[in-house]
């Protein structure tokens, strides 16, 4: 995957294509539809297809108490996007200089100036330029006056309601990842550190990773069909069937709430690595239980599941 931080110096074969701008937050099925449109305008023009995006959202700096909890950080965005095909993502740090740029100025200088975009790819909700004063009329305008082909891409449309980041959000916030997973390019993923936990999974034949230091949404309380990611310094993570609990552990009259992964077959240790979790299904509460050997039992009803769900998900079987 390509990943651009900064303008200067931009690659010539990353000049001159179509170009694309936007949060893109989740990476969901309505944004694959303009990726989809982009790469075709990228072929009309012969350059590249150019996904440009804002790190961090402009909100966090704007108003910072009103800024969602993200659904991808940018490595994970950039992957996704170029797993759709686009030529390279430029995650540009945004700071008060460029969010002081008025409408015409972005246009000129990001647009025209250091992209020499020949075409543009956006939704109808597109807002561009210091206080979101230009929309896709005045884009319209401007991409007239310069030449440049400009198509707006109308949203996606599932179960008679939009497909937007918001509706993903949602549907997180609620557990509902199996809904989270049918809108988004691939299922709904955290990741965090694995740090030391009170060994209890292990005693009972269910070892666990604890997942801490997650900085995007994570799923309220309940117990989840999953995969996690093991990476191999650097190397591309091999996947793992994962039973989830995040919750706190009221057999036991623990009540801090916790991100607790049992990868399924796998033996070795994790402590101080990153671990990459997707969510697949919900598969229940979280009860306490009347004795050990009941949470034992239902514990292997959860990891058979998961086990089921997550082999399922991939097409082939795994470990």
């Amino acid at each position: 995957m390509q990943l651009i931080t900064s303008l200067d110096n931009l690659p010539s074969d990353l000049r001159g294509g179509a170009v694309t701008i936007g949060n893109f937050d989740g990476v969901h099925l309505g944004h694959a539809r303009i990726i989809d449109r982009l790469k075709r305008q990228a072929e009309g023009v012969d350059g590249p297809a150019i996904v440009f995006t804002f790190d961090p959202h402009p909100v966090r700096l704007l108003r910072p108490e009103a800024a969602p909890p993200p659904l991808t950080w940018t490595d994970r965005k950039v992957q996704l996007l170029t797993e759709l095909g686009v030529s390279a993502v430029i995650a540009y740090p945004t700071d008060e200089a460029l969010l002081s740029l008025t409408a015409e100025e972005f246009f000129q200088q990001i647009v025209r100036d250091r992209l020499d975009a020949r075409a543009m790819v956006e939704g109808p909700n597109f807002f561009f330029g210091k206080g979101r004063s230009g929309n896709v009329a005045r884009l319209g305008e401007l991409c007239e006056q310069a030449g440049i082909k400009l198509e707006i891409v109308e949203p996606l449309l599932i179960d008679g309601d939009y497909v937007s980041s918001s509706r993903v959000r949602a549907a997180v916030q609620r557990g509902d990842v199996a809904e989270a997973r049918r809108l988004l390019t691939q299922p709904y993923r955290i990741r965090g550190m694995v740090t030391h936990g009170v060994g209890r999974g292990h005693k009972l034949g269910f070892p666990t990773a604890n997942v801490d230091a997650i900085d995007t949404l994570t799923p309220p309380i309940g117990v989840y069909a999953g995969r996690a990611v093991v990476s191999d310094r650097g190397k591309e993570g091999k996947i793992w069937p994962a039973a989830i609990h995040i919750g706190p552990n009221p057999t036991f009259g623990e009540q801090s709430v916790k991100v607790e992964v049992h990868l399924i077959g796998y033996n070795g240790t994790l402590y101080s690595q990153p671990l990459e979790v997707d969510f697949l299904a919900r598969l229940r509460d979280v009860v306490p239980f009347p004795s050990v050997d009941a949470l034992k039992a239902q514990l292997d009803r959860d990891v058979a599941e998961s086990r089921r769900i997550a082999n399922e998900s991939l097409n082939y079987k795994v470990n």
